[in-house]
């Protein structure tokens, strides 16, 4: 990867990217722990109930380190969060004035694994179905069936993720009791019923992304199908699959790349409002949770994970285009 002594632009530039994104990472710890700092009452007094005495809230405080300065606190948490640990939940600890508080980790863990279960399932489907779609168009454009698809896509992309929700439990679990209108899922489930108990969170989720990849992967498909060396492809007799397969989507992986790592971080993000419409109990449904019992920890812990699994997305998509770049690739 070196050059005459000096570092591949493929490297320099990804090296650069890595630096940008833990730099991006930094600043969004600093504006979490800030704007939770911040939230107006006393964390200590909401946990404890009105009728704690002033004692006792002073004593809980100063267990739970909140009477240290800021700074103070933020250089702890963060240096924690670098070795792993994200600290003790609150929650635990003012339920009957004994300790029974759990690690984050161990409330995070499981269910950081059923949103990424959920996000998984949606983006198996929506992933080869948003290219399917996006190639077809593109091949048939201006027919009746690019006509269709755009219009249901442009519908889909205009409404919010939880109305959509709202709809499919309205058609397929009210009118049409085909679904499971809760997504209650546990470790225990087989396979096969946890998937259909996810069916209604994984649809609404799917409809929401793949409008947004079906018509970027559209859009690119017909600028490259506009290049004249398609164009002479077609003259010199190719057939349309060979003319698909063997010089447009090679030239159009790139920003198809780019557009699924976008949606798959838009996807791993959003996922918190459907989450909280089928009571999945995923991450989204935990942060909602923590934030009405104000358990600090936990709240710092789900949004710091969204923030880094959105912030490594983002880069690998960066990193997708700089590797697929060819003027980076061939130097002069």
């Amino acid at each position: 990867m070196l050059k005459r002594g000096n570092v591949h632009p493929v490297l320099a530039t990804v090296l650069k990217r890595l630096g940008l994104g833990l730099f991006t990472w930094l600043m969004v710890s600093v504006i979490i722990f800030a704007s939770i700092t911040m939230l107006p009452g006393d964390f200590t007094e909401a946990v404890l109930g009105q009728a704690a005495t002033k004692e006792t809230i002073v004593a809980f405080r100063k267990e739970l380190g909140l009477d240290q300065p800021a700074i103070v606190r933020y250089g702890e948490w963060l240096l924690g969060v670098a070795q792993g640990d994200f600290g003790t939940s609150f929650s635990g600890r003012a339920a009957s004035g004994q300790d029974r508080s759990r690690l984050v980790m161990d409330l995070v863990a499981p269910r950081l694994q059923n949103t990424l279960f959920l996000a998984g399932i949606t983006a198996i489907i929506a992933v080869p179905l948003a290219l399917f779609l996006g190639l077809t168009t593109a091949l048939y454009r201006n027919s009746l069936y690019d006509r269709i698809v755009n219009a249901v896509a442009l519908t889909t992309i205009s409404m919010p993720e939880f109305f959509l929700a709202y709809i499919l439990i309205l058609l397929l679990a009210s009118l049409w009791p085909i679904l499971p209108s809760l997504a209650n899922v546990n470790t225990e489930m087989a396979l096969p019923e946890r998937l259909i108990r996810i069916a209604l969170p994984a649809m609404s989720l799917t409809l929401v992304i793949i409008a947004h990849m079906m018509r970027m992967t559209r859009a690119a498909v017909i600028n490259l199908l506009a290049l004249p060396y398609v164009e002479m492809a077609r003259l010199k007799g190719a057939t349309r699959t060979a003319v698909i397969m063997k010089h447009v989507l090679p030239n159009a992986w790139a920003p198809i790349a780019t557009v699924i790592a976008f949606n798959l971080a838009y996807l791993v993000v959003g996922v918190v409002v459907v989450e909280v419409v089928f009571v999945y109990p995923g991450i989204g449904q935990l942060m909602v949770d923590a934030v009405t019992s104000r358990d600090i920890p936990v709240v710092q812990a789900c949004a710091l994970i969204f923030a880094v699994t959105y912030i490594l997305l983002n880069l690998i998509a960066d990193i997708i285009g700089i590797i697929t770049n060819p003027r980076l690739l061939h130097p002069r």
